[in-house]
C-alpha cells in the first residue's frame, strides 16, 4: 500500500509539473488506508509561494476532514519537505511522512532549501533578511488575553 500512495503522490507531481501548475512536487493525504486528499506545487500558476505540494496538501485535507489536527493520517510526498512544509507537518501533527526524491536531489534542479535551514538556525541578529523588533508590550497584552481566554481552542 505504501508504494501506491508513493505513486500516486509521483504521478500527480509529473501531471501537474506537465501542465504548468509549478515546480515537479506532489502529495497525497492518507487516513486509514484511503486519500482523502491531494496536493500539489502551485507556486507559479497561483503566485503563491506558500503553495507547495505538502501545504496544498495539508490545506485539502483538513477542510474535507473539518479538523487542523492530521494525527491520524500519513503524508506521502514526492520530494523531502522543504523547511516550510516540515514545519507545517509538526503543526498538522502528522503521525508519519514518506518521501522519494531528497532535499539533495532538489538542489540539483535548483530548487535548493539549503539557505533556508541555515538562516532558521542563525540568531535572528545574524539573518540575511533584517529583523527589527517593535511594539512588543502591545502585543503582549493580546497574548496574555489569549492566555486568560475561557473559550480558546489549543493547538
Amino acid at each position: 500500500m505504501k508504494e501506491q500512495f508513493m505513486r500516486a503522490a509521483i504521478r500527480l507531481s509529473l501531471v501537474k509539473m506537465r501542465a504548468n501548475h509549478g515546480g515537479p512536487f506532489g502529495a497525497v493525504v492518507v487516513r486509514r488506508g484511503k486519500i482523502v486528499a491531494r496536493g500539489w506545487n502551485q507556486v507559479a500558476s497561483t503566485n503563491d509561494p506558500t503553495a507547495h505540494a505538502e501545504v496544498t496538501a495539508i490545506r485539502a485535507a483538513c477542510q474535507k476532514l473539518k479538523t487542523f489536527k492530521l494525527d491520524d493520517c500519513e503524508l506521502y510526498t514526492s520530494c523531502e519537505p522543504c523547511p516550510m512544509c516540515l514545519a507545517a507537518i509538526y503543526w498538522a501533527r502528522f503521525k508519519k511522512v514518506y518521501y522519494a526524491n531528497t532535499r539533495r536531489d532538489a538542489a540539483k534542479i535548483q530548487f535548493d532549501d539549503a539557505l533556508i535551514y541555515r538562516e532558521v538556525a542563525r540568531p535572528v541578529a545574524r539573518r540575511l533578511i533584517p529583523m527589527q523588533q517593535l511594539l512588543r508590550p502591545q502585543a503582549l497584552k493580546v497574548f496574555a488575553e489569549w492566555q486568560a481566554k475561557a473559550d480558546k481552542i489549543s493547538y
